[in-house]
């Protein structure tokens, strides 16, 4: 088995770096490098500068392989995360036209429903890709850039994702692999091939920009020479990758039935691993491929630690000041709810949402009960997703959290109570930049010929750390029970709302 693995995660806010040792099972360095994003004046409209995430790249490699001296002879491969959905345009040299619009950009709503009315109606869609088209998704972003770019989108010449875009640094190839293009928009996942009628939606001649599709159990390529030689690694060293969603699978040790992943970063994903494809006929749960070889059926929402930051930097409180705030409020928050669509919302889809408090009165209009209800009001969003993967066979029997917020014990406490399951953290917290380590490595092995198998990876290295373990409370779960259709009642009854509002906060701003 080969020695050493890197694994990069390139996520929307920083690139994480880490060094793994196959031989220890241990992360022996571990860098990270923050992002920008770019500013903007346009409502929904979240873009970076991908050049930025190569910068970040080098540099986080550079500073782990520091740590092995006279040892990167033994570096075998190199795994790649990366944010979904983000759409890296280039010209025929190869060359960034603009910037990257990512996963969380909600501008190309008008594209989705553009799209989805060309193809029949969001049924047909569904039909067709196995997902609904939603703005966060690649395919939007493509028509969007023809519509209201069209210099640009002449000089288009290769679609690629973010993490794609990072292999064609690291390789010279320009591929796609099936997980992360599942994410697109614009493939059908049942099959994993280009959708034909999809591209004609958009453009007959997008077909001819779209990469290569390659299984994600394959290697995307070799590492460039140069590289090679700048590194002092071996010319060997293979590179594969994935979605951020697909690696943090695997980094959760999320490659069998009956585990569930929920993770409370920026925004928030829940996801299961299936040995078949999950098709929701309302088209709210993804069904991605994942990098094993299975599917990967997935919820996200885009506000979770965004609106628990927002309260706590409203309030100037430590994280721990935030904890023991919330804690003196019982659950439920005595009936103060925070719809959290701060940057509009993705599962329930409501791409013009905004935050709302319900249940204000004197007695809730504190900073506890506003800590304890965004808390809550994330976790019952993301229960949403939850419950709607239960509806489509999804049962699980242990959830695995990750993110920032998981280190929270109180949260903790809320998810199993809200989720009505036992929860409990890996002990390595590195997620997806782990993730693409064992992945890398399981890849760079099955390449030698090897018949290790990803659950045999999964069982040797992630480990999970039981103090983080929390069980549901009977006497929450009955409140939360309660809780949830208000919620979805309150988050519903707006849609028409939200978007009449976005439209008044526009014509405003115009005005202006």
């Amino acid at each position: 088995m080969g020695r050493y693995t890197i694994g990069i995660d390139s996520g929307t806010q920083s690139t994480k770096t880490v060094l793994f040792d196959a031989t220890s099972g241990e992360i022996i360095a571990s860098h990270t490098v923050p992002h920008q994003m770019l500013p903007s004046t346009v409502a929904g409209c979240k873009e970076q500068d991908p050049t930025e995430w190569i910068r970040a790249a080098e540099r986080s490699i550079e500073q782990v392989i520091a740590s092995l001296s006279d040892r990167r002879q033994e570096i075998v491969a190199i795994g790649i995360s990366g944010q979904q959905h983000g759409f890296v345009p280039l010209d025929a040299r190869g060359s960034v036209i603009r910037p990257a619009k990512l996963w969380c950009d909600t501008t190309t709503a008008d594209q989705c429903h553009t799209l989805i009315e060309r193809l029949g109606g969001v049924e047909r869609t569904i039909e067709l890709l196995g997902n609904n088209i939603l703005p966060g998704y690649t395919a939007s972003k493509i028509l969007w850039l023809k519509e209201n770019e069209p210099h640009n989108y002449a000089r288009l010449a290769t679609v690629l994702l973010p993490h794609d875009y990072l292999v064609y640094w690291l390789t010279g190839r320009q591929v796609m692999e099936y997980g992360d293009a599942s994410g697109t928009a614009l493939l059908d996942v049942r099959h994993r091939r280009w959708c034909q009628e999809v591209i004609d939606a958009i453009d007959p001649s997008l077909i001819h920009k779209l990469p290569p599709l390659i299984p994600s159990t394959e290697p995307a390529g070799r590492l460039r020479p140069e590289l090679a030689r700048r590194w002092g690694v071996s010319e060997d060293v293979i590179v594969t990758g994935s979605g951020d969603n697909m690696m943090a699978a695997i980094g959760t040790g999320n490659v069998r039935p009956g585990i569930v992943t929920a993770s409370l970063g920026t925004s928030g994903t829940v996801y299961a691993c299936s040995d078949r494809p999950i098709i929701d006929p309302k088209g709210e749960v993804a069904a991605f491929c994942d990098a094993t070889g299975r599917w990967l059926p997935l919820v996200c929402t885009m506000n979770v630690t965004v609106a628990t930051e927002m309260v706590r930097r409203r309030f100037q409180l430590d994280h721990d000041q935030y904890a023991e705030l919330a804690a003196s409020v019982p659950p439920g928050a005595d009936g103060l709810i925070l719809v959290p669509f701060f940057e509009g919302e993705r599962t329930p889809n409501c791409p013009d949402g905004t935050g709302v408090l319900f249940g204000l009165r004197e007695a809730t209009f504190d900073p506890a009960h506003l800590a304890r209800a965004a808390l809550e009001g994330v976790t019952l969003g993301l229960n949403y997703g939850v419950r709607r993967l239960r509806e489509l066979g999804i049962s699980a029997t242990e959830i695995r959290l990750t993110g920032g917020g998981a280190r929270s014990a109180l949260w903790r406490q809320i998810v199993a109570d809200v989720f009505a399951c036992p929860v409990v953290c890996p002990d390595n917290e590195e997620g997806a930049a782990y993730g693409a380590a064992l992945h890398a490595l399981w890849v760079s092995e099955r390449e030698r010929g090897s018949t290790l198998t990803i659950e045999e990876v999964a069982e040797r290295y992630v480990t999970l750390n039981e103090t983080t373990r929390a069980f549901p409370q009977a006497a929450a779960v009955r409140i939360y029970e309660r809780l949830q259709p208000i919620f979805e009642s309150i988050a519903f009854d707006l849609r028409s709302v939200f978007a009449r509002h976005r439209a008044f906060v526009t014509s405003s701003t115009e005005r202006s």
